[in-house]
């Protein structure tokens, strides 16, 4: 009988990657426009790098079995 394959989650594989140490990378939230009226500060902010919090990181885990 053949061995089953996981199936990568494709909205999970455009959103987050994994580091050399497990932690798991995602993209900043509110950065992508009306940014005239969010402070430069902010802005700049939202280009430090994010990760999933550890209450969330086993269901991405799980939706990125190949990771």
């Amino acid at each position: 009988m053949a061995k089953m394959k996981l199936k990568t989650l494709s909205g999970a594989k455009k959103r987050f990657k994994l580091t050399k140490n497990g932690k798991i990378k995602r993209g900043h939230a509110f950065r992508s426009h009306i940014l005239t009226k969010k402070d430069t500060k902010t802005t700049r902010g939202y280009r430090q790098p994010n990760y999933v919090d550890d209450t969330n990181a086993a269901a991405v885990k799980k939706m990125m079995p190949y990771g």
